[in-house]
């Protein structure tokens, strides 16, 4: 069997101080965190990144991810490094990225050769410093359909540029299962939650479509939980159990 890694992003909680988060994690299965970069660990607070290597430290959680906003093909490429260097301070070396600023079929057949251009140059940097992109499975993005992200991995062709997948809660089930098996080569980690359209609904509702999900997935995987149902904190205990019950 399989064994995942369950843990949470950390902006599923952005009214919550960190140790907030750490401290419900701790009554919880969860063992991994992506900490935020706008509210909870902005790149460039060095001291605020150091106390958070020494919270996890004390709690027991590991950073599995940066989640940045970086966004390629807007963002200046040389900001790469702060985030970068942030990362590294939390103790990991994959940093989530969001990829573009539309959908591909949005782009003219010149733009999309300087965004492929913009992501190999991105990738080299990534290898350069010694971390991993990863890029978030988003709508509005050049990721949001499964063509444009087969067209973009095929691309760019770098072990320094990859994946995060997630179900769209505006597609159906074969379109979202189809997604996720034909990228599962390039996922690092996924991003859980119980969403249809604009509802948020509670993970223990999903568990055996979720057990499809990740069926999709032959090597482990951080499952992340984003965002609760109701947005309390006090629920990370109910959804961490309803994550545990999708991979045990």
């Amino acid at each position: 069997m399989i064994k995942h890694n369950m843990g949470l992003v950390s902006v599923s909680f952005r009214q919550c101080t960190p140790l907030e988060i750490l401290q419900a994690m701790k009554k919880t299965s969860l063992s991994r965190i992506e900490w935020g970069s706008d509210i909870h660990a902005p790149c460039k607070d060095i001291g605020r990144l150091q106390e958070l290597c020494e919270l996890q430290n004390e709690y027991g959680i590991d950073c599995c991810s940066y989640g940045t906003y970086f966004r390629l093909g807007t963002d200046a490429l040389n900001e790469l490094a702060d985030y970068a260097n942030a990362a590294k301070i939390l103790g990991t070396n994959l940093l989530r990225i969001w990829c573009g600023d539309r959908g591909e079929h949005l782009f003219s057949n010149q733009e999309k050769k300087h965004f492929f251009e913009e992501s190999k140059k991105a990738a080299n940097i990534a290898q350069d410093l010694g971390v991993i992109l990863c890029m978030e499975c988003h709508n509005n993005t050049y990721t949001e359909t499964l063509e444009g992200t087969l067209e973009l991995m095929n691309e760019v062709c770098s072990p320094c540029f990859r994946m995060y997948w997630q179900p769209n809660q505006f597609k159906d089930f074969k379109t979202n299962m189809e997604y996720a098996e034909s990228i599962s080569p390039y996922v690092e980690n996924v991003h859980v939650f119980n969403w249809e359209g604009n509802n948020k609904y509670p993970l223990c509702e999903a568990v055996g479509v979720w057990k499809e999900y990740i069926s999709c997935f032959d090597k482990p995987k951080n499952l992340l939980l984003e965002f609760m149902p109701d947005g309390r904190i006090e629920s990370l205990e109910k959804e961490a159990g309803a994550l545990y019950d999708i991979i045990a």
